[in-house]
């Protein structure tokens, strides 16, 4: 038995909690970053008369791993696959994709159990279908129009109770960048006023704004639910909790209600994750509104909630869990490049 965690190599704290976790079980585990293939690791793989999948091995820096004895995988954050210096761009852009197919087609085929399978990930991390299945999974969602027709957004921001309404990226990344460092879109409060022409230029997500009481991340492992409430402490965390980490104050969730239950539930059986995280934010009636689904979340920024939850990412990679999610519905198809998405920005 051999857990196979994949990430990057450095500056994962959420791989290194579950790490420990299965070490001090006496769990073996393997790191290591598909982005060191080509470069600086290896791979043979076979398929055989006999066989029903690939054997062979992944020979990193430090060690061989056997595909045969992987049990169970922890898809995390790994990098995209660097390659050897000097190939024209050209060569490079064909280099990566066969890299990605070759080792990344390999790996996903492996018959173990997946948190989450990278497929499943890119599927449930675009956002308008996770908005749509959320909706159809009986959770509740704030109105919410994407267009790339300012006419269209200024009508239905005016429609909107006090006339305001949240644009929120439909993407992991921001136009431009700053010294090599990408830019981040924040979650942003908008009015008619404020949208221009230049929506015209690509799609925009517009949600009606929420007068929150505080936020929920809701964690699920299989049917196991952690929840913290998130306490706003500044204007800046009040309208996107990531841009001002100092300002929050965290909670135990003392009742999660039976709705979210059967909707997350519901939600997780459609994607076929066995790990999600979920953003929501509780009106001052006492209503949850559902407004993001990460895959792939983060989780050791709510002090409370880090230890529990690395310890059930262990029992389900070690298989001592009973459930197991239905197979994935055939109808949500995997997009193109699902093997090596980009990273999100720090703790959605």
């Amino acid at each position: 038995m051999t857990v196979l965690v994949l990430t990057r190599r450095h500056m994962d704290a959420t791989a290194d909690m579950v790490v420990a976790e299965l070490s001090a079980r006496g769990v073996p585990v393997v790191r290591l970053d598909p982005g060191d293939f080509p470069e600086s690791s290896g791979l043979t793989a076979r398929i055989d008369p006999g066989r029903t999948g690939w054997a062979g091995v992944w020979r990193g820096q430090h060690r061989d791993l056997p595909f045969e004895d992987v049990t169970s995988v922890y898809y995390r954050r790994p990098t995209g696959n660097r390659l050897r210096p000097g190939l024209s761009a050209e060569d490079a852009r064909w280099a990566q994709g066969e890299a990605r197919a070759g080792l990344g087609g390999v790996l996903t085929s492996l018959p173990c159990t997946w948190v989450n399978h990278p497929h499943r990930n890119a599927v449930a991390d675009c956002v308008p279908v996770a908005l749509a299945e959320a909706a159809r999974s009986g959770l509740t969602v704030p109105p919410t129009l994407i267009t790339n027709d300012p006419a269209e957004a200024r009508d239905f921001v005016s429609a909107l109770p006090r006339g305001r309404a949240a644009y929120k990226p439909l993407g992991n990344s921001a136009p431009g960048s700053h010294q090599g460092q990408q830019h981040v879109l924040w979650t942003t409060p908008v009015t008619a006023d404020h949208i221009t022409a230049d929506v015209a230029v690509t799609a925009h997500l517009f949600q009606a704004w929420i007068d929150k009481a505080y936020e929920v991340r809701l964690t699920a492992v299989d049917d196991r639910l952690f929840a913290g409430e998130i306490h706003a402490g500044s204007e800046a965390s009040r309208t996107d909790f990531r841009r001002d980490y100092d300002a929050l104050t965290y909670a135990p969730c003392a009742h999660v209600p039976e709705t979210v239950r059967r909707g997350v539930s519901t939600l997780m059986n459609t994607f076929g994750l066995r790990y999600a995280a979920m953003d929501f934010l509780v009106d001052h009636r006492g209503s949850w509104h559902a407004v993001d689904l990460n895959p792939n979340g983060q989780y050791g920024f709510i002090p409370h909630l880090r230890e529990p939850i690395s310890q059930a990412i262990a029992d389900v990679l070690q298989g001592v869990t009973p459930s197991c999610p239905p197979p994935h519905r055939p109808t949500l198809r995997r997009p193109a490049g699902a093997w090596s998405t980009p990273s999100p920005p720090k703790a959605r």
